[in-house]
């Protein structure tokens, strides 16, 4: 099996910072929304209604799928998800990849080395499987569960921009030495 032709290594840098700062906004809306609101009963605040700590409940737990599905954080982590399901089925049509090549590369030096797109397409995968499962626990009614997912996202995609250290691309790599991917089927 022949490895696809070579990406621009700066092209997932772009992408990653894009998304980098889509995460970390998704985060903040997160943590502002009622992934992390605590109620207390039909008042905001009732002193004198338990003497117990632990009363109050999770705000996502009593909100109505409805409620969860219009939380300023979960619509933009569903735009993200869709963002990163595109880069994953089409990435030659991804946005990010399409504002690279069409904008930004024809003002760049030509690359000096090309890099094997497997790693990065797999990395979107990656960060698409993280946001889904903070969205469907999110719609679950699981506290926090919808910011922090999209903070782990964010910390992998700042990593991916800032220092060009992909761990989506670190994983296929080490799955791909205990051949598990990115391995040539074997004749029977």
């Amino acid at each position: 099996m022949t490895a696809p032709a070579g990406v621009d290594p700066r092209g997932p840098r772009f992408a990653a910072t894009i998304t980098a700062v889509l995460l970390l906004v998704a985060t903040f809306l997160g943590l502002v929304g009622i992934s992390t609101a605590r109620t207390f009963g039909w008042f905001a605040y009732q002193p004198l209604a338990s003497a117990g700590l632990g009363s109050d409940t999770w705000a996502v737990s009593s909100a109505t799928l409805a409620q969860r599905a219009l939380d300023p954080g979960f619509l933009l982590t569903v735009v993200i998800a869709l963002l990163f399901l595109w880069s994953v089925l089409s990435p030659r049509t991804a946005p990010w990849g399409l504002l690279f090549r069409r904008f930004v590369r024809p003002r760049l030096a030509p690359p000096t080395e090309l890099e094997d797109p497997r790693p990065p397409r797999f990395a979107q995968g990656v960060g698409l499987f993280v946001v889904t499962i903070g969205l469907v626990l999110h719609l679950a009614g699981v506290p926090w569960a919808l910011p922090v997912a999209t903070a782990a996202a964010f910390i992998a995609a700042f990593l991916n921009a800032a220092f060009s250290f992909c761990l989506g691309c670190q994983i296929y790599l080490l799955l791909q030495r205990a051949g598990v991917v990115g391995r040539a089927a074997r004749a029977a």
